[in-house]
């Protein structure tokens, strides 16, 4: 989710400083609500189940776009899918751009014996490169972001009304290695609880991670479980309302950051040189582990590599750093 919702800061950019061209952005249809604020996106939903399911569904995807009389294909992924899209394309005489995901720079950055410290392009930065390959200059320096979203019923009974800070909490990631010690997260919750003005939401999905937040609520009356409860699309829009979203190196960073939301990400494994810091957030947003303690920080891009002895690595993120930067931020 967090590779999709890195692409709407680009094409917001794009359509606004290039308002005649038609843009058809193609996903899977639980991501369409991620484009519903762009204006000038079409959403084309890719069927991986049904029509365009193996090589001869990938034929009948680019039938299915071709008849939309596409100019050029812009490829953001670079996987064996759209890689497949793009050379029909190519073939078929239109212009394409794919984007160059750096991996051997990667490599470098998280191998544990010579490792080149450095701060990668930003994805931002890689998917701006695939639009000039297309002859489009975007510029990211002035963004803009959506209003934000008008709260329904249903979410306003779930959350409440009174409250004066709005503050979210996605303490989940895809891999261990970038959550953030569940004990510590207590302490962060309890201490932000304390102030009866915050409304803290905590985010997630699926059974053990919503089981989870529920025993990190305490049964608080400000502190309210949002995952399981409402529909993707009024997530979002509950996002948009937020003062401030602490988050991991995960997706929900990227949700937040791409409505304009201030974000602060806890990293473990992982590290914002890699490229893949929220969009919009400055550097002191990012509290990253001790690498004088855990020398071989980061150890991967995506946080799927187990490193012996590097368990602790995010204990070295002080709760009271945490609490700093969002007082930082709210107060």
């Amino acid at each position: 989710m967090g590779d999709v919702a890195m692409t709407v800061p680009v094409l917001r950019a794009f359509v606004s400083q290039n308002p005649e061209i038609k843009v058809t952005v193609i996903s899977r249809p639980f991501f369409k609500p991620l484009f519903d604020t762009i204006p000038n996106v079409f959403f084309f939903a890719f069927d991986e189940k049904k029509r365009h399911k193996g090589f001869l569904g990938l034929l009948r995807l680019y039938r299915d776009l071709k008849a939309l009389n596409i100019d050029a294909f812009a490829d953001l992924h670079n996987v064996l899918r759209s890689k497949v899209i793009r050379t029909l394309f190519a073939l078929n005489g239109k212009k394409t751009g794919f984007v160059d995901k750096g991996r051997l720079e990667k490599a470098a950055l998280t191998r544990h014996e010579n490792k080149i410290f450095k701060q990668l392009p930003t994805m931002f930065e890689r998917h701006i490169k695939v639009f000039a390959q297309l002859g489009f200059a975007v510029d990211l320096s002035n963004p803009t972001f959506p209003e934000k979203a008008f709260l329904g019923k249903e979410i306003i009974q779930l959350i409440g009304e009174n409250y004066r800070k709005l503050i979210g909490i996605a303490p989940f990631a895809q891999y261990d290695s970038k959550v953030y010690p569940l004990d510590l997260m207590q302490e962060v919750i309890d201490k932000l609880a304390e102030n009866k003005t915050h409304k803290i939401l905590l985010f997630g999905g699926g059974k053990k991670e919503t089981k989870l937040l529920t025993s990190l609520s305490k049964d608080k009356e400000n502190v309210v479980v949002v995952a399981g409860k409402i529909k993707f699309q009024q997530e979002l829009q509950l996002i948009s309302n937020l003062d401030v979203m602490l988050s991991m190196d995960s997706g929900n960073a990227h949700l937040a950051a791409m409505l304009g939301v201030k974000v602060i990400t806890l990293w473990g494994a992982t590290h914002p040189f890699a490229g893949f810091s929220p969009f919009n957030q400055p550097l002191e947003n990012t509290l990253v582990s001790d690498s004088n303690l855990f020398p071989k920080l980061p150890t991967s891009v995506y946080g799927n590599k187990i490193v012996e002895g590097y368990d602790d690595a995010m204990r070295t993120i002080s709760v009271e750093s945490v609490i700093y930067r969002l007082k930082l931020i709210i107060d």
